[in-house]
């Protein structure tokens, strides 16, 4: 499974804290609806839990079906937006959060505390110390542990926009017109467009130069090391062995510290089956087997404005009390982000997960939106949840789903126990047969999948019922 698609989210705690990742309860400010204390927003939950069977969807499909799996270089697909989807989540939980706090200092310690925890804990679950699933063996060796990945980005963007939640918004000023609206949080904005701006100017104007890097063989008679050596010597390079997102990663974490098998060996340069993995074509650039992270340094700050995206959604639902209000600006907002994202692509910048360019990060955030604004209004105006249940529960409890799931423990400790060969586990064999059953190893892939989404979605269900939530 690949490391790439992973999870998200803040959670309320306390009267105005936030716990990162899992369940949520949020005062909703519609006077529309029941006057209950705390009463959560179901349509994050389902949009929460919509993003986390996305993740398994694509992870676990798209060794079967190439064209989900995340585009190898440029180009979005479905997996391209499970990342993005989680950002925007984190943003609208924290608007809600964050509406009213009573102490700047405390909840600032509070937001410190859990961004560590998070980070910690996606070092834990994708550092490299958990093989996953086909393989049963666990530990690494500390030189080449990986430190940054999806949770740690995620607790970048939390901490980013939570930071501004709490310091940079007026809450002396009462919102009353669009004019109100944009003074209250103008400061927040011009924070999210420095960000944006050094991202840009970094990967337009940083200057990077030749490089090399080990490469490891394992031949017959043992491990033997090759150098290779990468040509550059460039600025504002987008391609993959030249991009300024690669260079900052090799010079501060060091290419030992980054993912070994990025998403650009399923290029046509580097793979015959592209877009699938595969063997190395005959004239392949040595840059093919060279390290790179999907979550670096850089790109996590264009990532971070996702989560300020978001945000706005939050504090749209928290200021304006009718339901179409906000189905109103929530839909002009999305439709706004698609088509500037859309204006930046006919205009240069590509579309690019792994780089997280500017006209991507409009584009997903833009459908995040829609999304949500749909789910909304399906869930928490038409008030139609029995078909979303599972979803539900899952974006009630999704650490544990992602723990388990998406980072393959649960399928490697069942796999541990086999029948006289470690192909003889009740994982693979029940995978096997329903593709016997349905005479198809795509198709039977898929329905186990899916199966496993079901199961995913009751565990989560049996959990809830239980008042049993994993939380940081």
């Amino acid at each position: 499974m690949s490391s790439e698609n992973q999870i998200h989210d803040v959670e309320v705690a306390d009267d105005e804290q936030t716990r990162p990742l899992i369940t949520h309860d949020v005062e909703v400010a519609d006077k529309s609806l029941p006057s209950l204390p705390n009463q959560r927003l179901v349509s994050l939950d389902v949009f929460r839990g919509l993003t986390v069977a996305l993740m398994i969807l694509v992870d676990d499909v798209g060794r079967a079906f190439p064209s989900l799996n995340h585009s190898p270089w440029f180009g979005v697909t479905l997996a391209d937006f499970v990342m993005p989807f989680f950002l925007f989540g984190v943003g609208v939980s924290i608007g809600l959060v964050f509406k009213k706090v009573s102490s700047k200092p405390n909840a600032t310690k509070k937001v410190i505390l859990r961004t560590i925890k998070l980070f910690l804990l996606g070092i834990l679950l994708q550092g490299g110390y958990f093989h996953g699933r086909g393989n049963l063996t666990y530990g690494l060796d500390l030189s080449k542990i990986r430190w940054f990945g999806v949770l740690q980005r995620i607790s970048v963007g939390y901490f980013l926009a939570s930071m501004s939640e709490i310091w940079l918004v007026n809450n002396n000023i009462l919102v009353g017109s669009p004019a109100a609206f944009a003074r209250k949080y103008s400061i927040q904005w011009i924070f999210s467009i420095l960000l944006c701006s050094v991202y840009l100017c970094l990967l337009y104007t940083l200057y990077v130069p030749n490089w090399k890097f080990k490469h490891s063989n394992l031949l017959f008679s043992g491990r033997v090391s090759t150098i290779r050596n990468v040509h550059c010597e460039m600025r504002g390079s987008l391609d993959p062995p030249c991009n300024a997102v690669g260079f900052i990663d090799r010079l501060i974490l060091g290419e030992d510290h980054m993912y070994q098998r990025p998403v650009y060996r399923r290029t046509k340069e580097c793979s015959v089956n592209s877009p699938d993995y595969g063997p190395l074509p005959p004239d392949s650039p040595g840059w093919c087997l060279a390290p790179f992270d999907p979550e670096g340094i850089l790109s996590s700050l264009m990532a971070a404005i996702t989560c300020f995206m978001g945000l706005q959604f939050g504090h749209i639902l928290v200021i304006f009390q009718d339901h179409k209000q906000r189905v109103l600006l929530w839909s002009v907002f999305s439709f706004s982000l698609l088509v500037v994202g859309y204006i930046l692509e006919i205009l240069g910048i590509p579309l690019s997960k792994a780089l997280y360019t500017l006209s991507y990060m409009f584009i997903t955030a833009g459908a995040s939106g829609l999304v949500l604004t749909a789910i909304y209004y399906i869930v928490d105006v038409e008030r139609f949840t029995k078909p979303t249940v599972l979803l539900q529960w899952m974006g009630m409890n999704a650490l544990i789903v992602y723990a388990l799931a998406a980072c393959d423990i649960f399928p490697a400790v069942v796999q541990g126990f086999y029948y006289r060969s470690p192909e003889n586990n009740l994982v693979d064999v029940s995978e096997a047969l329903i593709q016997n059953i349905l005479h198809s190893k795509k198709w039977g892939t898929l329905a186990f999948v899916i199966i496993e989404i079901l199961f995913w979605g009751l565990l989560a269900g049996f959990l809830h019922k239980k008042g049993i939530y994993i939380k940081l």
